[in-house]
């Protein structure tokens, strides 16, 4: 079987190749990748090669294929797993792994044949065993693809924890009906978050969320509105930090008797943000470290007065497990939270590299790729100028109006069925 991908050989050292995939064995499973979005742990592995923890050493002599939030069709099933498996079967894969023998392995950054950027991979034998390969019973590729995405969120609400006073046990998740601060809010993640936190079954009662583009805070209001948070018994409100002396003192003020915040959530690794949700934590309050920065030695201050006084905890977390990616999946199939208002642009496999390289410098939310397809990344608000003169953007302009904006599955299926096909 060939497979076309995008595989890294070193730092920023990315190749889009054809190549052939040796016929699987009797524990591996051949597989077409249909979507892939692109991941700012992508950019963060390109730019940092081997220097990544997830990534080999020897990859300027074995290149992995990049990409790990994908979704795609089983094509074959060694034998090994055909009582689980068969072809035709709709699948996501958890990238995190955690093999005991290598804690970091994982798809898209450490597997010679296995990753999203690509059009055909094989499934190898641990993310199996790990039960990391999951049926998607979901009509959209695209919300398969940001199951994985939408799995580390929900990993960030499992992985909070709180105490009984006068016990020693740490009790998981959120506060629920708790205050909640979702800080740098507003980008791919953050709009997930909020989804998860105003639909999910265990939701705080007061949400605000923060950022510094007034813009991106429109957007996020105009698609997770107060008044659908309202339905839903969650206060929310979007708050613009620019340019605002105290900010701490501002997010406090909306909280009953100064009471702080019991879940603060970091979504940009910023040393500003760290430090404006320290500030703002209530009594037994979790502060979560979601955004990993690029830098080995990012530090922040963190008041370790409240650490022994006010019982402050802290948690970060790189990704979900498979129980976390099989809850997003739930929640994605059942349509309690749709993926669509993370999506900003789309593309094809040929723009994998370019969108990969450049990720921290385009503007939007999610990049989307679908890997058979050869396609400039283009952002969605551009598809109706682009329209005027090209049929495709012009059907596609009118699908994603239909859904006030949005992807969607039939914007989906029309440019599977009408885009042009990858050749290189």
């Amino acid at each position: 079987m060939k497979t076309t991908a995008v595989r890294m050989y070193g730092k920023r050292d990315l190749r889009l190749e054809s190549f052939e995939l040796p016929p699987i064995k009797d524990d591996e499973i051949l597989a077409q990748i249909i979507s892939d979005s692109i991941c700012m742990s992508s950019y963060k592995a390109a730019i940092q090669g081997s220097d990544h923890k997830r990534v080999p050493d020897n990859i300027d002599t074995n290149p992995v294929i990049i990409g790990h939030e994908f979704c795609g069709v089983i094509l074959e099933v060694g034998k090994k797993w055909q009582d689980q498996f068969q072809a035709g079967d709709r699948f996501v894969v958890q990238p995190a792994l955690n093999e005991p023998d290598n804690i970091y392995a994982a798809p898209g950054y450490s597997f010679e044949y296995i990753g999203g950027n690509a059009t055909h991979i094989i499934i190898p034998p641990v993310v199996m065993k790990q039960n990391c390969l999951l049926k998607y019973e979901g009509e959209a590729f695209f919300a398969g693809s940001l199951a994985e995405p939408v799995s580390c969120i929900v990993g960030g609400f499992n992985v909070n924890y709180h105490t009984k006073p006068g016990t020693y046990e740490h009790v998981m998740g959120i506060v629920e009906g708790g205050n909640m601060a979702l800080l740098a809010g507003v980008g791919p993640m953050g709009l997930g978050a909020i989804d998860f936190a105003i639909h999910n079954k265990r939701k705080p009662g007061l949400l605000v969320v923060t950022d510094i583009n007034q813009a991106r805070l429109d957007r996020a209001a105009s698609i997770l509105t107060v008044e659908e948070a309202a339905r839903n018994g969650v206060e929310l409100k979007y708050v613009n930090t620019a340019g605002v002396d105290d900010v701490p003192a501002l997010l406090r003020s909306f909280t009953k008797n100064d009471k702080g915040y019991d879940d603060i959530y970091i979504y940009a690794p910023v040393r500003q943000v760290v430090e404006q949700g320290d500030k703002i934590m209530g009594y037994d309050a979790c502060l979560n470290f979601f955004a990993g920065p690029n830098d080995p030695n990012f530090t922040s201050e963190f008041n370790f007065y409240d650490v022994h006084y006010n019982a402050s905890h802290i948690a970060g977390n790189t990704g979900g497990n498979a129980e976390d990616l099989f809850e997003a999946l739930e929640l994605l199939s059942r349509g309690v939270m749709n993926p669509s208002a993370m999506v900003t642009h789309i593309g094809g496999l040929d723009a994998a590299i370019e969108t990969t390289l450049n990720l921290p410098n385009i503007p939007g939310s999610k990049k989307l790729l679908y890997t058979n397809i050869s396609m400039p990344l283009t952002a969605i608000d551009d598809f109706a100028e682009l329209g005027k003169k090209d049929p495709l953007f012009r059907e596609l302009d009118k699908l994603v109006q239909d859904n006030n904006g949005l992807w969607s599955v039939k914007a989906e299926q029309y440019l599977l069925e009408h885009g042009k096909p990858l050749s290189i």
